[in-house]
Protein backbone atom coordinates (compact mmCIF):
# COMPACT_ATOMS: atom_id res chain seq x y z
CA UNK A 1 0.00 0.00 0.00
CA UNK A 2 1.08 3.40 -1.05
CA UNK A 3 1.07 6.68 1.22
CA UNK A 4 -1.21 9.10 -0.21
CA UNK A 5 -0.26 12.15 -0.15
CA UNK A 6 -2.27 15.44 -1.19
CA UNK A 7 -0.08 18.00 -2.18
CA UNK A 8 -1.06 22.16 -2.16
CA UNK A 9 0.65 24.37 -4.12
CA UNK A 10 0.12 27.49 -5.77
CA UNK A 11 2.89 28.07 -8.50
CA UNK A 12 5.25 29.76 -6.04
CA UNK A 13 8.56 29.36 -5.07
CA UNK A 14 7.19 27.74 -1.32
CA UNK A 15 4.83 25.73 -2.94
CA UNK A 16 7.98 24.00 -5.29
CA UNK A 17 9.85 23.35 -2.19
CA UNK A 18 6.98 21.10 -1.17
CA UNK A 19 7.13 19.55 -4.35
CA UNK A 20 11.08 18.58 -3.66
CA UNK A 21 10.07 17.55 0.00
CA UNK A 22 6.96 15.07 -1.86
CA UNK A 23 10.05 13.65 -3.94
CA UNK A 24 12.20 13.08 -1.54
CA UNK A 25 9.84 11.25 0.78
CA UNK A 26 9.48 9.05 -2.91
CA UNK A 27 13.24 7.72 -2.07
CA UNK A 28 12.67 6.71 1.60
CA UNK A 29 9.07 5.57 1.33
CA UNK A 30 9.09 4.38 -2.10
CA UNK A 31 5.61 4.41 -4.33
CA UNK A 32 3.49 7.76 -2.97
CA UNK A 33 0.27 8.68 -4.54
CA UNK A 34 -0.01 11.96 -5.17
CA UNK A 35 -2.77 14.07 -5.25
CA UNK A 36 -2.09 17.70 -6.94
CA UNK A 37 -4.21 20.65 -6.07
CA UNK A 38 -4.28 24.41 -6.97
CA UNK A 39 -7.20 26.47 -5.15
CA UNK A 40 -8.52 29.23 -6.77
CA UNK A 41 -9.93 32.06 -4.97
CA UNK A 42 -13.41 32.92 -6.26
CA UNK A 43 -14.37 36.57 -7.15
CA UNK A 44 -16.80 37.47 -4.71
CA UNK A 45 -18.05 41.02 -6.39
CA UNK A 46 -21.57 41.09 -7.58
CA UNK A 47 -20.01 43.43 -10.18
CA UNK A 48 -17.81 41.08 -12.22
CA UNK A 49 -21.03 38.84 -13.71
CA UNK A 50 -22.31 42.20 -15.00
CA UNK A 51 -19.48 42.26 -17.59
CA UNK A 52 -18.08 38.23 -17.24
CA UNK A 53 -20.23 35.09 -17.88
CA UNK A 54 -20.15 31.89 -16.22
CA UNK A 55 -17.79 30.33 -18.72
CA UNK A 56 -15.93 32.91 -18.99
CA UNK A 57 -15.42 32.68 -15.22
CA UNK A 58 -14.99 28.96 -15.31
CA UNK A 59 -12.68 29.38 -17.81
CA UNK A 60 -10.51 31.80 -15.96
CA UNK A 61 -10.27 29.75 -13.01
CA UNK A 62 -9.47 26.52 -14.84
CA UNK A 63 -6.39 28.50 -16.87
CA UNK A 64 -5.08 30.64 -13.43
CA UNK A 65 -5.23 26.58 -11.60
CA UNK A 66 -3.30 25.44 -14.57
CA UNK A 67 -0.95 28.00 -14.57
CA UNK A 68 -0.48 27.50 -10.83
CA UNK A 69 -0.04 23.80 -11.14
CA UNK A 70 2.59 23.73 -14.07
CA UNK A 71 5.49 23.89 -12.22
CA UNK A 72 5.03 21.08 -9.68
CA UNK A 73 3.42 18.95 -12.55
CA UNK A 74 6.55 19.64 -14.37
CA UNK A 75 9.16 18.44 -11.50
CA UNK A 76 7.06 15.40 -10.52
CA UNK A 77 6.98 14.41 -14.53
CA UNK A 78 10.88 14.47 -14.55
CA UNK A 79 11.15 12.60 -11.81
CA UNK A 80 9.12 10.09 -12.75
CA UNK A 81 6.09 10.47 -9.95
CA UNK A 82 2.67 10.06 -11.30
CA UNK A 83 0.04 12.25 -9.57
CA UNK A 84 -3.80 13.32 -10.20
CA UNK A 85 -4.42 17.43 -10.86
CA UNK A 86 -7.03 19.01 -8.93
CA UNK A 87 -8.07 22.38 -9.14
CA UNK A 88 -10.80 23.60 -7.04
CA UNK A 89 -12.61 27.12 -6.31
CA UNK A 90 -13.17 28.11 -2.82
CA UNK A 91 -11.40 29.30 0.55
CA UNK A 92 -8.05 27.60 0.11
CA UNK A 93 -7.87 26.10 3.76
CA UNK A 94 -11.37 24.69 3.75
CA UNK A 95 -11.09 23.72 0.17
CA UNK A 96 -7.58 21.76 1.31
CA UNK A 97 -8.90 19.81 4.44
CA UNK A 98 -12.23 19.12 2.18
CA UNK A 99 -9.93 17.69 0.01
CA UNK A 100 -7.85 15.34 2.42
CA UNK A 101 -10.81 13.78 3.56
CA UNK A 102 -12.57 13.08 -0.26
CA UNK A 103 -9.41 11.80 -1.71
CA UNK A 104 -8.55 9.79 1.71
CA UNK A 105 -5.50 11.56 2.13
CA UNK A 106 -2.65 10.20 4.56
CA UNK A 107 -0.95 13.86 4.55
CA UNK A 108 -0.92 16.58 2.93
CA UNK A 109 2.08 18.47 2.20
CA UNK A 110 2.43 22.33 1.37
CA UNK A 111 4.71 25.08 1.45
CA UNK A 112 4.21 28.29 3.62
CA UNK A 113 5.78 31.43 2.83
CA UNK A 114 6.75 32.01 6.24
CA UNK A 115 5.49 35.32 7.54
CA UNK A 116 5.27 36.03 11.02
CA UNK A 117 4.29 39.33 13.40
CA UNK A 118 2.60 41.37 11.86
CA UNK A 119 2.78 40.34 8.33
CA UNK A 120 0.49 37.26 9.71
CA UNK A 121 -1.95 38.89 11.61
CA UNK A 122 -2.47 41.15 8.40
CA UNK A 123 -2.53 38.48 6.22
CA UNK A 124 -3.89 35.29 7.95
CA UNK A 125 -2.20 32.18 7.64
CA UNK A 126 -3.40 29.04 5.24
CA UNK A 127 -1.08 27.04 6.61
CA UNK A 128 -2.67 27.48 10.16
CA UNK A 129 -6.13 27.24 9.03
CA UNK A 130 -5.37 24.23 7.44
CA UNK A 131 -3.05 22.37 10.72
CA UNK A 132 -6.26 23.30 12.15
CA UNK A 133 -9.21 21.98 9.86
CA UNK A 134 -7.12 19.06 8.23
CA UNK A 135 -7.99 15.38 10.18
CA UNK A 136 -4.68 14.10 9.13
CA UNK A 137 -1.28 15.28 9.54
CA UNK A 138 -0.31 18.41 7.74
CA UNK A 139 3.56 18.35 6.68
CA UNK A 140 4.70 22.21 6.26
CA UNK A 141 7.90 23.09 4.30
CA UNK A 142 9.19 26.40 5.51
CA UNK A 143 11.11 28.87 3.29
CA UNK A 144 14.65 28.44 3.44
Amino acid sequence: MSMRILLAVDGSACAMRAVKHVLQLRELLGALEVHLLTVQVPVESGHVRWFVSHEQLENYYREEGLAALQPAKAALEAAGQPYTPHIAVGHTASTIAHYASEVRAHQVVMGSHGRSGLGRALLGSVTSEVIRLSSVPVTVVSHE
